[in-house]
């Protein structure tokens, strides 16, 4: 089963990690870039965006977003 999250992103397979990870950015509400205190969040939700992705090529399977 994959990340609701990252299948909201709407990405192709072939996508690379740095387009993952920007549209993981876009995804996020600008207030919630802004916070200092929230920067741990982010870079967890940054990885686990990268990690559904790799997982998501590794099986071969198309996003259902």
């Amino acid at each position: 089963m994959t990340d609701p999250a990252y299948q909201r992103l709407g990405l192709p397979v072939t996508a690379s990690p740095y387009t993952v990870l920007r549209a993981a950015v876009r995804a996020l509400h600008p207030d919630t870039r802004a916070v200092r205190g929230f920067r741990t969040a982010r870079k967890r939700f940054y990885r686990q965006m990268l990690c559904a992705h790799a997982t998501q090529q590794a099986a071969g399977d198309k996003p259902t977003g």
